[in-house]
């Protein structure tokens, strides 16, 4: 997406400039990348864009040993690796790539290359390896574990070399460290149970054609035209460009899965307006940076870790798209009533009717979601395989971007000069789509390579039943302790770990705790994805949320608790569906059902959320709150009884605070 300047311009608005590309590399690792110019730069976009072509033919058309297709593809995203992001963070040199940097990537690909080239043999020798092969096979590791450092960020490298250092100490049998040391190279590089092992082959699979397509989609002039149809539903009413914010980023998270990317996009929009409408700074950044970390759990595309889940579970992605839809519509219902209530209590109006988008320019352009229709029709009726799915949708994002070519022609009546430069341009954005979508690959594919390796680690020493049965032997047969230890674990392990290596330790190691005391698996995979996406927003490391709180220009930390406030749906929801796995579909419930645990959990995030921001109708004193946020955590439970007294606590609230209203008691936050 284009990355531009803003001007704060009235009084609310007088800081500096912000530089969102600044602000993508300080909080995105993934934008830290070389700067390469003229030629050297259409080298590496025609490596980038290959590896792409690459990617989509191998999945499709090949029937490749699995060990080749997996070592050539880490091979690759190794060498691009090096090739993209720089040793460390800071100005860069254009059109330089140190020595040390142009070794380490032809050593790296080619320890992976060695496997490739002798697959078979590998896999005939049993454990017999001779030293050069353990030696390959360290560098191998050294190098993957260097490109996530780059692409990813240090914490996941500290988690996994905590493990590693486990097994070669006390966590295997073997008597001597060189034989520890021997089998765990082994097991992490040569077998199908370290970096070789699913998350790898998820992303070689599916993640990847879908990272593509996205980067498609977005050349398309989608996310513009989701903002601008949020403006069109939602902007005139009260505290507009918040509840803009929240329906634009619902409709950016079904194409881009990241967090910090969603928040800078939209948030370069939003946040100002938000600001000039009155919010307070903290308050708009962490609005845009809880709506846009809900991008990784709206379907179709969701996160990463979504298709893994798919794999880890053994249900096809049609069906976790399934099960995902009301509890992420529930989340940014959540997000909607905290920033309806705040512009509520502040009085804040609406953006103004002449400033709102006509709907007879939107419905001009409705050809836009054609793509995305596609790829939903495709993966929900599983008419064609996922992958399969993804590349007709490429191809359909390819025929709108013509299509609108077509239009703009026919709109300017002319064909000239101009006209063939603005197909050159939608052409070549075809090209830099390809190249786009192989970059994005590289950091997803080294976090998924270094969480095979933490779960390879984990099932080699059995360090998964020690977890297991210690966590089953505190709750003591109690599923909310068991549940709430788990969320402890999973938002202490996200803190800097990428959601997909975060999930994948979780399914390691605490959905199975969930799935011995009786959650369904469905809910216990579902339960650790969500609390993996809620570390972007909760400090001390809220990168979503930073994110944020740079554009608006407020205080960081201020940010990322207001942000964990009005997200609180996402601590809400995730218990709901594990006590009641009706929310997420399982076992084919009734409508009745489906609408009945919708509208409770509904109602109890109304009375959590009310009670956090202390406004119904007017002020809430301190008893109403509590007793509004207590009948709201009463709902999670499933149960009747929790339910009536649940709903007919917040309504005495409600009615106490018409009462109180009318008695004009309250102070008058509008005048303050």
């Amino acid at each position: 997406m284009a990355l531009k300047l803003f001007q704060k311009k009235d009084k609310t608005m007088t800081a500096e400039p912000t530089d969102l590309d600044s602000v993508m590399k300080k909080y995105d690792q993934e934008s830290n990348v070389r700067i390469w110019q003229g030629v050297p730069k259409i080298v590496v976009t025609c490596i980038l864009a290959a590896f792409s072509l690459f990617c989509i033919y191998v999945t499709l058309f090949t029937t490749w040993l699995e060990e080749i297709r997996l070592t050539s593809f880490v091979a690759l995203i190794v060498f691009m690796g090096f090739l993209v992001f720089p040793a460390k963070k800071g100005v860069q040199r254009v059109n330089y790539m140190p020595w040390y940097d142009i070794v380490m990537a032809i050593i790296g690909p080619a320890a992976f290359l060695y496997f490739t080239a002798n697959a078979l043999s590998i896999i005939q020798q049993g454990a017999k390896f001779q030293t050069y092969q353990i030696l390959i096979g360290v560098v191998g590791i050294l190098a993957l574990a260097e490109v996530c450092r780059r692409a990813v960020g240090l914490p996941i490298l500290i988690v996994a070399a905590c493990f590693i250092i486990y097994a070669l100490t006390v966590g295997l049998a073997n008597p001597t460290f060189s034989g520890r040391l021997n089998y765990v190279v082994r097991s992490l590089f040569y077998s199908k149970e370290g970096i070789l092992s699913t998350p790898i082959n998820t992303c070689s699979k599916y993640i990847v054609v879908f990272i593509i397509f996205g980067a498609f989609l977005e050349r398309t002039g989608i996310a513009d035209f989701f903002i601008q149809a949020a403006n069109a539903v939602v902007g005139g009413f009260s505290g507009g460009p918040a509840k803009v914010a929240v329906v634009a980023s619902a409709l950016e998270g079904m194409v881009s899965g990241s967090s910090v990317a969603n928040t800078v996009g939209s948030g370069s929009i939003t946040i100002p307006l938000m600001k000039k409408t009155g919010y307070k700074g903290e308050f708009a950044g962490a609005a845009e940076a809880a709506a846009s970390t809900g991008g990784q759990i709206m379907p179709p595309i969701m996160g990463a870790a979504a298709f893994l889940m798919a794999d880890n579970i053994g249900i096809s992605y049609s069906n976790i798209i399934k099960s995902a839809i009301l509890p992420a519509l529930l989340y940014f219902a959540g997000i909607f009533i905290a920033v309806h209530l705040e512009a509520k209590k502040l009085g804040l109006r609406g953006i103004d009717k002449s400033e709102l988008p006509k709907w007879k320019f939107l419905i001009r352009q409705i050809y836009l979601l054609i793509p995305l229709g596609v790829l939903i029709v495709l993966v929900t009726t599983n008419s064609k395989t996922i992958q399969t799915a993804a590349a007709i949708a490429i191809l359909a994002a390819i025929g709108v971007s013509l299509l609108s070519f077509v239009f703009r022609t026919i709109g300017s009546r002319k064909f000239d000069r101009n006209t063939l430069k603005d197909l050159g341009k939608t052409l070549l954005s075809f090209f830099e789509a390809l190249g786009a979508g192989g970059q994005g690959t590289i950091a997803v594919a080294a976090a998924c390579g270094i969480a095979g390796i933490i779960g390879g680690t984990i099932t080699m020493t059995g360090l998964a039943n020690l977890m297991i049965n210690g966590i089953v032997t505190v709750a003591n047969g109690q599923v909310i302790i068991a549940l709430f230890f788990t969320m402890i674990c999973c938002i202490i392990l996200g803190m800097g770990v990428p959601t997909t290596a975060n999930y994948c330790i979780m399914a390691a190691t605490c959905a199975p705790i969930l799935v011995r005391m009786g959650v369904p698996m469905i809910a216990a995979h579902f339960f650790v994805f969500y609390f993996g996406i809620v570390a972007d927003l909760t400090p001390p490391v809220a990168l979503a949320a930073y994110a944020g709180a740079a554009i608006a220009q407020a205080n960081p930390m201020k940010t990322a608790l207001q942000a964990t406030k009005l997200a609180i749906a996402a601590f809400v929801v995730p218990y709901v569906f594990a006590l009641n796995p009706v929310m997420l579909f399982e076992g084919n419930p009734g409508v009745f059902q489906v609408i009945l645990i919708a509208a409770t959990s509904l109602i109890g995030i109304f009375g959590v959320s009310a009670g956090l921001e202390g406004w119904i109708l007017t002020t809430m004193n301190p008893l109403q709150r509590i007793i509004s946020a207590a009948a709201g955590i009463l709902l999670i439970d499933p149960s009747p009884l929790t339910d009536v007294i649940g709903v007919a606590i917040i309504a005495l609230v409600i009615v106490w605070q018409i009462i109180q209203k009318k008695a004009g008691s309250a102070p008058d936050l509008k005048a303050a």
